[in-house]
């Protein structure tokens, strides 16, 4: 009988997830953006995430979630600062929970890159009289000629920004959930203060590589504070800004051996498993896309430190996927967009991979 290895159960700490097939955060922007229900989940968040988990997902990842009003990608984003976000939280991760999936909660803040409108709308920087603010960041380098120039921030607003972090923790934790991930990807302000592309700064939080992780590390140690010992934290890492890959743009930033560096200091500060993904950050930047294009920077990193690591980045096919598992590749596989095409995707592998399919008793009847 053959045993798939995306199939078998993965354990950080003391949770037990089922599978190692999981949901990547992915933005819906759909909350409301301003009133009461100014950042909380909605009835599609609640019908979206909870499709994936009768699905079969082993762990599902809520959207870049935002620990404050200015760290928002959007003014559609969702937000976990007030007791009306944190009780429409509870109802997602119940829902979750009560068809097999892990509830995980990614904790973002979106820097240089907030204050922008909806993707199918453009998606282009909104001024405050549009909706929109005044972002901030590790320095006054606004992400494009397009952005504006977003306010630097200042030890004590730092300081603040880690605090938020914290808060927010301890919220997804009064709600139900058993994973937090940290958003340290993809351009946004964790991921703005580890490359010199958007770092200036000359202060302990700027320059060399020590200074340039230190509010990352911040960050984590306060979340790792108030999350219980016995529940995992998550890193998410843009692995590579892709201008070594390609020598002629000329600009330096963040590397793929950064990251395993970065890997063994978080790991040292209690991360669980690093989420490896890459870009974001680097406007213009040559990326190379095609079929498990990001795998490569998850394997390393495995194999380089001991930290465990989830692969994503166009994993389509459950044969892609049990390949990168089985191989030791990486330890579990995000699924973002393919999971946008079918809810049921997991389901639906572990069938083709001879494993049991987690459906609900509903719908035993269609299998």
């Amino acid at each position: 009988m053959i045993v798939s290895a995306l199939f078998q159960p993965l354990t950080l700490r003391s949770l037990t997830v089922p599978n190692r097939a999981w949901m990547a955060p992915m933005c819906q922007y759909c909350a409301a953006p301003d009133g009461p229900e100014r950042g909380a989940p909605t009835d599609w968040h609640l019908a979206h995430l909870g499709s994936r988990a009768v699905g079969g997902a082993g762990l599902i990842l809520t959207e870049a979630t935002a620990v404050n009003p200015e760290g928002r990608i959007t003014p559609f984003d969702l937000g976990l600062w007030n007791d009306r976000q944190q009780e429409a939280f509870a109802r997602v991760a119940r829902l979750l929970r009560e068809n097999g999936a892990v509830p995980g909660v990614q904790l973002a803040h979106a820097g240089r890159k907030a204050s922008t409108d909806r993707p199918w709308l453009g998606g282009g920087p909104l001024a405050p009289g549009q909706g929109g603010w005044r972002p901030v960041a590790p320095s006054p380098v606004p992400f494009t000629e397009r952005h504006p120039t977003p306010a630097e921030l200042s030890a004590g607003d730092i300081g603040r920004v880690v605090e938020d972090f914290a808060a927010a923790a301890r919220r997804a934790l009064a709600a139900g959930f058993d994973v937090v991930e940290v958003h340290g990807a993809h351009g946004y302000l964790i991921n703005e203060f580890l490359s010199p592309l958007s770092n200036h700064r000359t202060d302990a939080y700027g320059g060399s590589y020590q200074g340039r992780t230190r509010f990352a590390l911040e960050v984590v140690d306060a979340v790792r504070e108030v999350w219980p010992d016995h529940l995992p934290v998550l890193f998410r890492v843009s692995a590579t800004e892709w201008l070594r890959e390609n020598p002629d743009d000329g600009r330096e930033g963040w590397t793929a051996d950064d990251t395993v560096r970065l890997a063994k200091d978080l790991l040292a500060h209690g991360v669980d498993l690093l989420d490896a993904s890459s870009g974001g950050n680097a406007a213009g930047a040559r990326i190379p896309t095609g079929p498990g294009y990001q795998v490569p920077f998850a394997a390393r990193v495995r194999a380089e430190t001991d930290l465990p690591v989830a692969a994503v980045g166009l994993i389509t096919e459950p044969g892609q996927a049990e390949e990168i598992v089985a191989s030791g590749q990486a330890d579990a596989v995000l699924l973002g967009r393919e999971l946008l095409r079918d809810p049921y995707w997991p389901n639906r592998a572990a069938r083709a991979l001879g494993a049991e399919p987690r459906w609900p008793d509903q719908y035993h009847r269609a299998v």
